[in-house]
């Protein structure tokens, strides 16, 4: 059988605008609480959301916002944002999702090649200065015209400009209405144009994965710039009749636990490193984690170990595993609730409802025969209508078929499930042998001195390429020393797989979303 799996469901894809949909939940769930706010205290019941976001949509469009115009958000987690997203969907604008790590210079080139007419910016957050960094660069973009920071008087200014609701009778489904920046981690970052059909089903198709319901209360400390955040996040909820509960403005591991004990949670998102983090919390046996059920590990491979802990200690037993990227909205596959250990720690899930899969030859493009590694493809309503003005950019990524070509390497098993064995830059070549980190990562995870790894490889002069395993220690005053790590692995895993360097540190350099920057690891460690 070859690699291609297509996922069938009974349920149909919606046909709403995200405005359309979310005025369904409001008279369905009126008084159902939508969004709690816990820094703040603030609430909103549905229809306070209803009614809160037709304001502002009636606001901007007072403001001079039509359909189409890009409207940027740079901000950190807060209701605002979230007031925004379903705002500028209900107007047809289009919402440019910036990066809260990012500094003047890649902002100002968000600003233009977005071509933003109108953004809204966080004060400030932690070190950074939104404010002081605009204005820095505003005037250099030209098409800028009006700039409101959230927690600001210019906010009750901007909503000041409301009147009657909007009735826009021409928006489509299938309209842009929001642009990500993925990752640039190599050249300036590309920006995934995504429409309401692409991101509103992929929302709701996770959710009713999860099993979601008006019932459900979602604990959401990822960031909303992310689709982790405002689409399997938000949309997910807001399709359900659930509630959003931002815990923190960024991500904190007490203010997440304590967020889910006092709004009693039923689901919980992070990626593995924010569960490590909760779970290694002092006092982490104190909190009431009992209300929650389901939740979603995603952003790269759950360790076993953490994943035994998060069902057992965090009453997670329907905790789901999500892969997916910006430019699919993002989800592609999904492990299902009743799924077993090992499929939630050994593979990504199957493929979604409505949704092609297909593992083929990165050289060739023909479709592999199960169980053999290739380049993971997708296809179907989820894929990015293309990155934002640049044609040329989207035909290396979406071929002529419509399929997305992920980057990464996997393997499809005969039942459908999909492991992910690595980028395909991220693949290590050593003397001809190809090896792939997160197999040597799962391993190591084993290490009673281990709490957290990640492999990698670094020049190498004779074999081109040698094994560093990078790791944060249980206990700092006592880390694994190299000599160690190799018996550890000796005659457990192939020769060339057993690193030949080792790097303690105390954290890994990480993207906002929570993925590690294994390319500023082979940087900083190239040269021994």
């Amino acid at each position: 059988m070859n690699s291609y799996s297509h996922g069938t469901g009974g349920t149909a894809l919606l046909g709403d605008t995200i405005g359309a949909n979310l005025d369904r939940a409001v008279a369905a769930w009126p008084e159902r609480e939508a969004l709690v706010d816990v820094p703040s205290g603030r609430r909103w019941t549905y229809a306070r959301f209803g009614a809160a976001v037709r304001e502002l949509a009636s606001a901007l469009l007072a403001s001079g916002v039509a359909k189409g115009d890009r409207v940027g958000v740079w901000a950190v987690n807060c209701p605002e944002w979230v007031l925004v997203q379903y705002a500028t969907a209900r107007l047809g604008a289009i919402m440019v999702n910036i990066n809260p790590a990012y500094r003047t210079h890649e902002v100002e080139y968000v600003l233009k090649q977005a071509g933003v007419s109108m953004l809204f910016a966080s004060l400030g957050h932690k070190s950074s200065d939104y404010r002081a960094m605009v204005e820095e660069v505003r005037g250099r973009c030209p098409e800028l015209r009006e700039v409101v920071y959230f927690g600001d008087p210019g906010w009750d200014g901007l909503l000041a400009r409301a009147s009657a609701d909007p009735v826009l009778e021409d928006l489509s489904c299938d309209d842009p209405i929001n642009i990500q920046y993925t990752s640039g981690t190599t050249g300036f970052p590309k920006g995934a144009t995504l429409s309401h059909h692409n991101i509103l089903n992929n929302g709701f198709f996770v959710g009713e994965l999860l099993g979601y319901s008006e019932q459900d209360r979602i604990c959401i400390p990822v960031p909303f710039y992310h689709c982790f955040g405002m689409v399997m996040g938000n949309l997910a909820a807001t399709s359900h009749g659930a509630c959003m509960v931002i815990p923190a403005p960024s991500f904190d591991p007490k203010a997440t636990l304590e967020a889910v004990q006092r709004e009693r949670c039923t689901s919980l998102y992070g990626v593995p490193t924010m569960f490590i983090a909760e779970l290694n919390l002092p006092g982490f046996a104190s909190y009431d984690l009992s209300t929650l059920r389901t939740g979603i590990m995603a952003g790269s491979p759950c360790p076993v170990e953490v994943m035994k802990r998060v069902v057992a200690e965090m009453h997670m037993a329907e905790v789901s595993i999500c892969y997916g990227m910006t430019e699919t909205s993002p989800v592609s596959l999904q492990t299902r609730r009743d799924d077993d250990l090992e499929h939630r720690t050994g593979t990504v899930g199957r493929v979604l409802p409505h949704l092609e899969v297909k593992v083929v030859d990165p050289a060739s493009g023909v479709t592999q025969p199960r169980g053999v590694a290739g380049e993971l493809c997708t296809r179907g309503y989820s894929v990015m209508l293309g990155y934002w003005d640049e044609p040329e950019k989207t035909a290396e990524s979406v071929d002529a078929g419509r399929w997305m070509h992920t980057g990464d390497l996997a393997v499809m098993r005969e039942d459908g499930y999909v492991e992910i064995v690595g980028r395909i830059k991220d693949m290590i070549i050593r003397g001809g042998e190809n090896i792939y980190p997160r197999e040597i990562e799962e391993f190591l995870y084993a290490h009673p001195k281990i709490q957290d790894v990640q492999v990698v490889g670094v020049p190498h002069p004779h074999y081109g390429e040698e094994v560093l395993a990078c790791v944060i220690p249980r206990d700092p005053a006592d880390p694994p020393v190299l000599e160690d790590l190799r018996a550890f692995c000796a005659g457990r895993l192939a020769h060339y797989k057993v690193p030949s360097r080792l790097q303690v540190l105390d954290a890994f350099p990480m993207t906002v979303s929570g993925k590690v920057r294994k390319v500023e690891l082979r940087e900083r460690f190239a040269d021994g």
